[in-house]
């Protein structure tokens, strides 16, 4: 029997609708009450420059199939990189043991939906030409070099990414989305006659490079600039208890970690997580309002559908302090008893998917940025948030200051190095007594179970009245 394989999408190869309906009719031929297909062709590059030389440029190209069963709240996945029908056919077989055949035979018949693509891209960074991006990448280069003799060592990367996927499911779901990113994190080091420090800046999006027109190469760099160079004054940070003003963007890593996590149905459905069972009870603040909105326009961590093929949508998590909504996955929804909410994401065929961030920020408040400041004694002003670890299941939290400076009498003053925030999820939401209307978004990549996906963190600028600082030096 001969089978039509191979059809076209943007240049790409994918699975015909009747091979895709062979494949699931047979994958129902079990116990299984749900069968899926997930197709993928990646390419990623990545360009990297060391002051101002090209080192490496690297691109990487992608393609498997995922498929996974479900039977009741169980579920098997298997992926393979060989694409021919025998070697699906197979893989799907494998697969059935584990739940057994059954006579009657479920035919299944596909639906291809149309999905508005939000994500428009102007300029193919993956197509571009290779000049074109290395000299975005030189003017950055230049700028960073311009600030300040000090600045001793610039590396520049610049990170471009393709997907195409389609996937279908036995419920009748076929669905195309194609996502398309640019990157460029740009490290500055600055040395003087007593340290070297480093900073560090690495905006993207769900674009092309159209992307460094308005977000311009130069400003990447000489944040970066700045911020190893306010660094190189930086006076050890003391430790204890103290109101905190975490600054807007990627402050809101502390959210996504010690909150956000804690909130995806991969943790609540098998009660690992603190917000289990907290639907329409207080967590926060009144002043909290917290969303994971996965449709926001050309974001970094926004798809059309997610990689269950489901419209990615806006949910509010928080609301004046209650909790409103979890992230839910399809598998951990039935565990739960409850919808998907578009949240499910992977990082590639090679991965179950389960429930994931998108986009996820604390809303902007009514507060006004300087009023934060007002009434602290003593305290510290996180400008710049590095790394740090979580434990999903408590809550608790150790993060790193990257760019931190004392509040003495409500005035911001001395930069401050060493600093980090130890705490508690839980106990920081309910702990933030203002947020100000400075809302902004930043990129990250974020990593669990299902892989390295791109997220955004953010916030306006948020004041907690107490937590625990660690520092270099004890007061």
């Amino acid at each position: 029997m001969n089978f039509d394989i191979i059809r076209k999408i943007e240049g790409e190869k994918m699975l015909s609708k009747e091979s895709l309906e062979l494949l699931l009719s047979r994958a129902m031929e079990s116990e299984a009450d749900f069968a899926e297909i997930f197709e993928e062709e990646t390419t990623n590059e990545s360009i990297s420059m060391l002051n101002g030389k090209v080192e490496d440029v690297n691109k990487v190209l992608r393609s498997g199939i995922g498929v996974r069963l479900y039977k009741n709240v169980q579920s098997v996945y298997g992926y393979t990189n060989e694409l021919d029908m025998t070697s699906l056919t197979n893989l799907i077989d494998e697969l059935k043991e584990a739940f057994g055949s059954v006579e009657n035979k479920r035919s299944v018949q596909l639906t291809y939906e149309e999905i508005e693509n939000k994500h428009p891209v102007k300029i193919d960074p993956i197509q571009a030409n290779l000049e074109d991006k290395v000299a975005l990448m030189k003017r950055a280069h230049k700028a960073c070099k311009a600030e300040d003799e000090r600045i001793v060592k610039v590396q520049i990367n610049m990170l471009n990414v393709k997907q195409h996927v389609q996937i279908s499911n036995s419920n009748g779901k076929l669905v195309q989305d194609t996502r398309i990113r640019t990157r460029m994190p740009v490290t500055a080091y600055a040395q003087d006659e007593k340290s070297m420090q480093s900073g560090f800046e690495g905006p993207g999006a769900s674009m092309g490079l159209e992307f460094y027109d308005t977000t311009q190469p130069e400003d990447i760099a000489k944040e970066a600039a700045r911020i190893a160079l306010v660094m190189l004054e930086a006076k050890d940070c003391p430790s204890g208890k103290m109101p905190v003003v975490i600054d807007n963007g990627f402050g809101g890593v502390i959210f996504h970690e010690a909150c956000g996590h804690a909130l995806e149905a991969s943790a609540v459905s098998k009660d690992q997580s603190v917000f289990t069972n907290k639907l329409n009870t207080k967590i926060a603040s009144d002043c909290v309002t917290a969303i994971d909105d996965g449709t926001i326009p050309n974001a970094w961590g926004s798809q059309n559908v997610d990689d269950e093929g489901n419209p990615q949508q806006k949910r509010v998590l928080i609301k004046d302090g209650e909790l409103t909504s979890y992230m839910i996955d399809t598998l951990n929804g039935r565990r739960m008893n409850m919808a998907s909410t578009g949240s499910s994401r992977r990082q590639s065929y090679k991965y179950e998917p389960t429930s994931r961030m998108s986009n996820t920020y604390i809303a902007a408040g009514k507060d006004k940025f300087e009023d934060l400041f007002k009434g602290i004694k003593k305290g510290l002003y996180a400008k710049k948030m590095g790394g740090g670890s979580v434990n999903p299941q408590t809550g608790e939290f150790n993060f790193a200051v990257n760019e931190g400076y004392m509040i003495i009498d409500g005035k911001i003053t001395y930069p401050v190095k060493g600093a980090s925030l130890i705490g508690n999820g839980a106990e920081i939401l309910m702990n933030i007594d203002k947020v100000s209307d400075n809302l902004k978004r930043a990129q990250g990549m974020c990593g669990a179970s299902s892989g390295n996906i791109p997220t955004d963190v953010g916030q306006p600028a948020i004041r907690v009245s107490s937590i625990t600082v660690g520092g270099t030096v004890n007061e």
